[in-house]
């Protein structure tokens, strides 16, 4: 049998890992060409936070897992599924389906559940809180960078609105 602490590491890094194969001919050649703002991390420096975020979410769940048990139908467990789920689908939503509103969507439905999984993480283990802030912190850092690359780039929207075409580029 695998250690339920393989388990909890394991499936966020396995989830994350496919999105990001799914996902890797859109970051390679689409998302260079996109206009970014100044405060862009390097490209180089995604993978390891994105792993190290993954780590320590599993931990979290594996803490409060030992805590409260496990079942499918409890609702804890079922919004933590749902914001592995929305942060799993976030990868190709933007890299492959290139839309960037819909992507900003999306992020913003997993920062909420990613914050509403980390409170009731916490009020469960104070340590599986704690563990669970930096994702929080950085999905919300993604999310606005998502946001700035929607408003600098028009051209890559599904919904293009009144005079989004041809807007100039703007600097950030």
């Amino acid at each position: 049998m695998v250690a339920p602490i393989v388990v909890a590491v394991g499936v966020p890094l396995a989830l994350g890992f496919a999105a990001s194969t799914v996902s890797a001919p859109g970051i390679l050649t689409w998302y260079p060409k996109l206009r970014k703002p100044s405060w862009t991390p390097p490209a180089l420096t995604f993978g390891p936070i994105w792993s190290s975020l993954y780590v320590a979410m599993g931990i979290a769940s594996h803490r409060v897992y030992k805590a409260v048990g496990f079942s499918r139908s409890s609702p804890l467990w079922l919004l933590y599924g749902a914001q592995l789920a929305l942060n799993a689908a976030w990868n190709p939503l933007l890299f492959v389906g290139r839309k960037l509103d819909v992507a900003l969507v999306e992020m913003v439905a997993l920062l909420g559940s990613a914050a509403a999984t980390a409170a009731r993480f916490g009020a469960i283990d104070a340590a599986a809180g704690r563990l669970m802030v930096p994702y929080v912190g950085w999905i919300a850092y993604a999310t606005a960078l998502n946001g700035a690359l929607w408003r600098m780039n028009p051209d890559s929207r599904l919904i293009k609105g009144a005079g989004s075409e041809g807007e100039p580029a703007r600097t950030e």
